[in-house]
C-alpha cells in the first residue's frame, strides 16, 4: 500500500487511522478530508469533486479545498536543465575552439616537419575528448549525488536518471568532437608558413 500524502506533498508523513465518519465525529475528532489525485490541472476538477460529494450528501460541506501540482516544479527545474545544457555546450565548445585555435603555430610547425593533417587532426581531438571525458568523469559523481538529494526534495522523484545522463554525455561529446575538429581542420589546411606567422 502507498503512502498518502493528504497533508501536502512537501510535508513529511504522520501516523494516520482511518476511521468512519460517524466515528470521528462521535470522538470531537477535527473535520475530516478527502485527497484526490489527478493527471489533469486540479483547479479544473475541484467542482466536479464537490458535486460528487453532494450526490452522495447534499449537506456535507466544502471547504478549504488546496491544490498542490508539484509537476510545475518539474518542468521548472527541467527547463533550467535544458538552459545549464545549453550553456555547458556554448562554454564546452568556446574554450576547446579557442584552445586549438592558439595552437595554430605549433600545426605550422608540425606541418612544416612533416605531419599530415589527418594526423594533427586525430592528435587535437584525442586532448580535447580525453578533458572532455575528464569532465564527464566528475560530472556523472556529482549527478548522482545530486540525484540522491532530489529524491528527499520532490515528491515522487525516482532516480532512473541513465537515459538523461547518457543523452547529455553524447551531447557534450559531440560538442567537444565538433569543438577540437573545426578549427584543427581549419589550421590544418592552411599554408604551414601562414600558420607559423598566426598570432
Amino acid at each position: 500500500m502507498k503512502e498518502i500524502r493528504d497533508r501536502g506533498v512537501s510535508k513529511d508523513l504522520k501516523p494516520t487511522i482511518y476511521r468512519p465518519h460517524e466515528q470521528a465525529d462521535q470522538s470531537g475528532d477535527k473535520p475530516s478530508g478527502i485527497v484526490v489525485r489527478t493527471s489533469v490541472d486540479p483547479a479544473s476538477i475541484v467542482a466536479a469533486v464537490r458535486e460528487a460529494i453532494w450526490s452522495i450528501d447534499k449537506n456535507q460541506p466544502v471547504a478549504r479545498v488546496q491544490l498542490s501540482a508539484p509537476s510545475q516544479n518539474t518542468t521548472l527545474l527541467g527547463t533550467a536543465a535544458l538552459l545549464a545544457l545549453l550553456l555547458a555546450s556554448l562554454g564546452l565548445y568556446g574554450v576547446l575552439s579557442y584552445a586549438v585555435t592558439q595552437r595554430t603555430n605549433e600545426i605550422g610547425v608540425r606541418m612544416a616537419l612533416g605531419a599530415t593533417p589527418t594526423g594533427i587532426l586525430l592528435s587535437f581531438g584525442r586532448r580535447g575528448l580525453a578533458l572532455t571525458l575528464s569532465g564527464l568523469a566528475i560530472g556523472l559523481v556529482l549527478s548522482a549525488i545530486a540525484a540522491r538529494l532530489m529524491t528527499t526534495l520532490l515528491y515522487g522523484f525516482q532516480p532512473g536518471y541513465i537515459p538523461a545522463v547518457a543523452l547529455v554525455s553524447l551531447i557534450l561529446l559531440a560538442v567537444a568532437a565538433l569543438a577540437c575538429f573545426v578549427p584543427a581542420r581549419r589550421a590544418s589546411r592552411i599554408d604551414p608558413l601562414v600558420a607559423l606567422q598566426h598570432e
